[in-house]
């Protein structure tokens, strides 16, 4: 086994590599074994029935749980994309419309904590911005774990919210927009390259209320990198902001990761232009423009690109997203076919 050849261990780079592919076979394997378990149960319910020996009750679960390793193993099928394996990085931004679309903004930060949460995830935030009178205005945050930015991408886009709103002292119904943007959070065995030219730094004394998990710090720093389309020549300045830590060099270290991230994703997008609307199409944050809509008093969530759509808008909002998930990587998710 190469993990206990003599100086496996000295290159750590190469050996987590290793150490990856030997985990993501291990979860094929694994995902194998129990939809071949189930089904080998489906069979044996199927004779012991015949014989008399158990209910059809008991076929109904049987065949139920074979239906759902088979399903969990399609869909696992759907993330094949070396990035698919990673952490996420989501950014939430609100759109125009002052305090609702900010108090929205707010609510889809929550409702991705919940499913992060649920799905025994980690979630650090990066940087908050509160909003003027309540909400957020925008929202980076890191969510970490196998598959994460797999089943993430699906978010990417804009949301729309439409309810009788509580800042409205008419009680009309109010429709609001906000917009989530979803990276894979490159670790150790991703090369890519920052020009250190390119790359100049800010410093700033983070202030406001926080927000419920976020770290109270004394001390921000502000990334600027100079990106230049390596297609077009066109140069565009990416900014990002890290107030994580109370110390300026982990918010620098953590600043530079999510720099990585972006430039690999950017990448990624060049590499194959399919992918290219993931990020690329991002669209004003108004009418016509929203993959999904969440329709409070006609409790109905509805996503625009499958068509999947659930009455259950409280379970959503606390993070039952899942079908969704499902829908969206089921139809656009599959792997392309080697040559």
């Amino acid at each position: 086994m190469r993990t206990q050849e003599p100086g496996f261990w000295d290159d750590r780079v190469k050996s987590d590599e290793v150490m990856k592919r030997v985990k993501a076979n291990k979860k094929w394997v694994s995902s194998f074994d129990k939809v071949h378990a189930a089904n080998e149960e489906l069979s044996l319910a199927l004779e012991y029935y015949k014989e008399g020996i158990v209910e059809e009750a008991d076929i109904d679960n049987a065949y139920a749980a074979a239906l759902r390793q088979t399903e969990e193993a399609e869909l696992a099928n759907m993330l094949q994309g070396e990035e698919d394996q990673l952490s996420a990085v989501l950014k939430i931004v609100a759109g125009a419309g002052g305090t609702e679309s900010q108090d929205w903004a707010q609510m889809l930060m929550r409702l991705y904590q919940r499913w992060a949460e649920a799905h025994g995830y980690k979630v650090t935030v990066a940087n908050l911005q509160d909003g003027d009178d309540a909400g957020i205005k925008t929202v980076t945050f890191q969510i970490e774990g196998d598959t994460a930015y797999g089943y993430l991408k699906s978010e990417n886009g804009v949301h729309r919210l439409v309810r009788v709103s509580p800042f409205n002292a008419q009680g009309k119904r109010m429709t609001s927009f906000a917009s989530v943007f979803v990276t894979p959070l490159v670790d150790d065995t991703i090369e890519v390259y920052v020009d250190p030219s390119k790359v100049s730094w800010d410093l700033f004394r983070s202030g406001g209320a926080g927000g419920q998990n976020v770290n109270k710090v004394e001390t921000g720093v502000r990334l600027r990198y100079q990106y230049t389309d390596p297609d077009t020549g066109e140069t565009e300045e990416i900014l990002i902001e890290n107030t994580e830590t109370r110390k300026q060099t982990e918010n620098r270290e953590n600043a530079m990761r999510l720099l990585r991230s972006q430039l690999y994703d950017r990448e990624l997008k060049r590499r194959n232009a399919a992918k290219a609307k993931i990020e690329a199409s991002k669209k004003k944050i108004e009418w016509g423009s929203q993959i999904r809509s969440y329709v409070f008093d006609d409790r109905r969530v509805k996503d625009h690109r499958t068509g999947y759509q659930t009455s259950n808008v409280q379970a959503v909002m606390d993070g039952d997203i899942d079908a969704f998930i499902k829908a969206y990587l089921m139809e656009f998710g599959a792997p392309e076919p080697k040559e």
